[in-house]
């Protein structure tokens, strides 16, 4: 989940968008009314621009075109609305549209019968489904039932490099594992570092391990982790992934100190657009900070960016990308009858319409709706958001970020053992079973 203040705030905001945009959005400590007071039916969601803005301007505009089935919608401060929900759902007063992120907090709402099953739902609608990327409904799956509607916006993580940097040492971008582990002695001899990490902010170095994972053995290898089989953190891919990213580290392809650097600060990121990294692996949601932050360093064109190459022999699609496929709207299965359909109504005539998508894209976002290639590209970050289009449309599998995949539990103790990981302080063989202690709690 979003945990720390870069995470919090612009893990949900759009590329392009200026950090003082994302500060204000840990201002709100709500909760307060967006969307129309007097509705039938009720929809609680994240405060904080712009988002909000474009989630209530969806919400105002289906209740002005569908008077009678008014929905009232209340805005949270995040830390706010995590805490607010959970305590909402587990006393059965939920609002009949439950925002969220899927993956194992949707979990834990199934199990506890407190969200309804909409797969027949989709079935009867398929318009609606083929409107959307088909890798955005993996965090809305559960045990093979579909239970939340995709929204919003999709943020792959993204391999970015210095383009002036790889210049000056005379090589180009990776093409494969073994390409990157190449160019590592090449930039320390002219003391650049190969990668910038904010290693001690924890989610940061999660992102490597979530790419190797696939490349290495495919998407089904995490799948097994999600779905609790015993020792599957032991797989031998998992041990490959796992051991591939140490010799990174011995071999020192990261800056000097990243376990102290905190990816809250946004050194990680300056590290690039100031040319004392040559690469970084991180979100989407970066390229709004390096073009924000970094001066003239996206505009006058030196900032490069693709998805992870493959690892030699490994069964990955290449195509493959990790990060957030979507936001997610789930229908509380305590709503009325009336409630339900007036949700329902919602997916169809209010989610990812013509004025939501304008709105979302002006903010520099792609929207998880297919076709909306001319609308990116007449936009000033064109060249950035076609890429992240393509990703995110193409993509056979678009795994979810896997401290959101997860349940609280296991995802707290990932991120700890992924410290010890990266610090060398544990094996490859002791993270897996230390992993595997927790599976399926």
């Amino acid at each position: 989940m979003e945990k720390s203040l870069s995470r919090r705030t612009l893990l949900g905001m759009a590329a392009g968008v200026p950090l003082s945009a994302a500060l204000a959005a840990c201002g709100s400590s709500g909760p307060t009314k967006g969307g129309g007071a007097g509705g039938k039916a009720s929809y609680w969601y994240l405060s904080g621009q712009p988002q909000e803005g474009v989630r209530t301007g969806a919400l105002e505009a289906f209740n002005k075109a569908n008077p009678k089935s008014k929905i009232n919608g209340t805005t949270f401060q995040n830390d706010a609305y995590k805490t607010k929900i959970k305590t909402a759902i587990g006393a059965g007063q939920a609002p009949t549209l439950i925002w969220g992120w899927g993956g194992g907090t949707l979990r834990s709402y199934v199990k506890a019968g407190q969200v309804e099953d909409l797969s027949s739902w989709f079935d009867e609608h398929q318009e609606v489904r083929k409107r959307l990327f088909p890798s955005s409904f993996g965090p809305a799956t559960i045990d093979g039932k579909v239970y939340a509607m995709p929204c919003e916006t999709v943020q792959p993580i993204v391999l970015y490099y210095n383009k002036k940097v790889f210049d000056d040492v005379g090589v180009k971008p990776p093409q494969s594992w073994g390409d990157i582990m190449d160019l590592v002695p090449k930039f320390k001899a002219k003391d650049v570092a190969p990668f910038a990490l904010g290693g001690q902010s924890r989610w940061t170095n999660m992102m490597w391990l979530e790419f190797l994972f696939d490349r290495i053995g495919g998407p089904e290898v995490f799948a097994a982790i999600f779905d609790g089989h015993k020792n599957a953190w032991s797989d031998p891919a998992a041990i490959d992934a796992l051991t591939k990213v140490q010799e990174l580290v011995k071999a020192g392809g990261f800056i000097k100190g990243f376990s102290s650097i905190t990816a809250d600060s946004n050194a990680d990121q300056a590290l690039l657009y100031t040319g004392k990294a040559a690469m970084m692996l991180h979100g989407s949601w970066s390229y709004g900070i390096q073009k924000h932050d970094g001066g003239d360093f996206v505009q006058d064109g030196n900032l490069g960016f693709m998805n992870f190459p493959p690892v030699d022999g490994g069964k990955g699609d290449p195509g493959n990308t990790v990060g957030n496929p979507g936001q997610y709207l789930s229908i509380s299965s305590k709503a009325s009858a009336e409630e339900k359909k007036i949700a329902k109504e919602y997916f169809i005539k209010g989610v990812l319409q013509e004025a939501e998508v304008k709105a979302w894209i002006k903010n520099g976002s792609v929207p998880l709706l297919l076709g909306t290639e001319k609308q990116l590209a007449a936009s000033d970050d064109a060249e950035f958001l076609k890429f992240t289009y393509d990703i995110a449309s193409k993509a056979k599998t678009f795994g979810q970020s896997w401290d959101q995949a997860l349940s609280p539990t296991a995802a707290e103790t990932l991120l700890d053992n992924i410290v010890k990981l990266f610090q060398l302080s544990i094996s490859p063989k002791k993270f897996a079973s230390n992993l595997n202690a927790v599976i399926g709690k």
